[in-house]
């Protein structure tokens, strides 16, 4: 297993720097530069010329030497070497404040946004697609398999604008303007927290569940199983012991993939539910063409991703003993 982990880390290393590249540039490509929304805000207080805005942003040099500068290869302006390399993402053209900064000031909401998604997901998923399987054809059945339907089926976007709509108008309720933190107040933050992540997880359920059924289904129909059965043991235990951690490999690849929709999920629900994280952040400073903002939340989506799936495919051999590393 060391090996196959080395020869992955060692593959992860041209995969960011490849979208450290796409990400560089297609922030750039976007109609409408910095220097242009500078002009248009701020012309009737500074009479600022745009070659000394570009100078004082690092502009005025070729994308390339832009690029070269915020990774690390090439010096700065005052002779400096200092990039991502380092451990530097720059600084953020309208906050006075670092990237880094400005990414660990949010990065907690979206953490707990992410892992409250995603246990609600598979606490839905996985009982329902199992429940499914062993009732197939029934109209249990039918149920659970309309409703992982509805979940892939309706956009999370959509849900989550009528799950702030209508409680204001029939209850008065909108959500909090202000966030409180799980350690100022654990009960209260969930409580802010549980209906976005409901509406986020349940877009990751339905597809989850319905693969949860099908190897669930074609776990069942193994020799094993029906010796397991033959023997007169208890559903519960054919079930857990015999039958899902099996099914469960499928389920865990699903799962992993569907991460990058969780993160995607994520910047529309944390601007419909007014929640400070990366999501919402990313909105704004694309909006601003915040370059060295934009860039460095993607990358670090980018760098969770890849050690996501390499942790997705560890923990294959922890489930199924006959998968090896070499």
């Amino acid at each position: 297993m060391r090996v196959f982990i080395i020869r992955r880390v060692l593959l992860i290393i041209p995969t960011i720097f490849l979208t450290s590249l796409i990400i560089f540039f297609a922030i750039r490509l976007i109609p409408g530069s910095v220097v242009d929304i500078m002009e248009s805000e701020y012309s009737a207080f500074y009479d600022v010329p745009r070659a000394e805005i570009e100078a004082n942003l690092g502009l005025d040099v070729p994308i390339i030497t832009q690029y070269g500068r915020w990774i690390g290869v090439t010096p700065q302006a005052n002779g400096k070497i200092s990039g991502v390399l380092e451990g530097n993402l720059g600084d953020s053209i309208w906050h006075n404040d670092s990237v880094s900064t400005e990414i660990g000031n949010r990065w907690p909401v979206t953490f707990e946004l992410a892992i409250l998604g995603l246990i609600i997901s598979l606490l839905i998923a996985l009982p329902i697609g199992i429940y499914s399987a062993l009732r197939q054809d029934t109209w249990g059945d039918y149920v659970a398999r309309s409703f992982a339907i509805l979940c892939i089926a309706v956009p999370g976007f959509w849900l989550g604008t009528l799950v702030v709509v209508f409680p204001s108008i029939w209850w008065g309720y909108t959500p909090p303007i202000m966030l409180v933190t799980f350690a100022s107040n654990p009960l209260r933050n969930l409580a802010e927290f549980i209906i976005p992540a409901i509406v986020l997880g349940m877009g990751m359920a339905g597809i989850t569940m319905r693969m949860t059924r099908t190897m669930m289904l074609e776990v069942l129909r193994q020799d094993y199983v029906r010796t397991a059965w033959a023997k007169g043991l208890k559903e519960r235990v054919v079930v857990i012991r015999h039958a899902l951690k099996n099914a469960l490999i499928p389920v865990i690849t699903i799962v992993g993939m569907q991460i990058s929709f969780l993160i995607g999920g994520e910047v529309i629900i944390e601007q419909i539910f007014n929640l400070p994280g990366l999501g919402r952040l990313i909105v704004t400073a694309t909006s601003q063409r915040d370059y060295s903002l934009v860039s460095g939340i993607i990358l670090i989506f980018a760098v969770a991703m890849v050690v996501i799936n390499l942790l997705v495919d560890v923990t294959y051999g922890f489930f199924d003993p006959r998968v090896s590393y070499k």
